[in-house]
């Protein structure tokens, strides 16, 4: 088998193609997570608490001035970003939260199917069933 044919089989596998389906999604949804976080619960979340933005808080590590905007003293040398990381974490809570809902729904929505009916029994069990009944009358 070439080595085309063989890559073409395992790239046509149902599975691949569902993951990459589903990293398509995944990556046009966390985008819409992050606007989400970005642009509607940070400005909240950061009014709460003073009206800062967390992801402007950091620790220089290279003695910046204190005072510089994250992307300044990130060119100015090392910094610990740990106002960038708490935006990123609340964005993975959110977006665990989404999906946590997301999945509950659909496994609410999915339809329960009635048990089997049981199998009848084996034509010698019917026979010994009778026999036995009509022993007792």
């Amino acid at each position: 088998m070439s080595f085309a044919t063989e890559f073409k089989q395992f790239a046509m596998k149902g599975n691949v193609v569902d993951l990459a389906v589903g990293v398509i999604i995944g990556g046009a949804f966390g985008k819409i997570v992050d606007s989400i976080v970005g642009d509607l619960i940070m400005p909240v979340v950061g009014r709460i608490f003073g009206g800062l933005d967390f992801s402007s808080y950091y620790i220089a590590l290279s003695g910046q001035a204190a005072g510089l905007a994250l992307a300044e003293a990130k060119k100015a040398g090392a910094v610990f970003a740990y106002g960038n990381f708490i935006t990123v974490a609340i964005n993975f809570i959110i977006l665990a939260f989404i999906i946590f809902l997301m999945i509950k729904q659909m496994n609410r929505l999915k339809t329960e199917a009635p048990p089997p009916a049981p199998a009848p029994p084996p034509e010698e069990v019917a026979l010994l069933r009778e026999i036995r009944d009509s022993l007792r009358k």
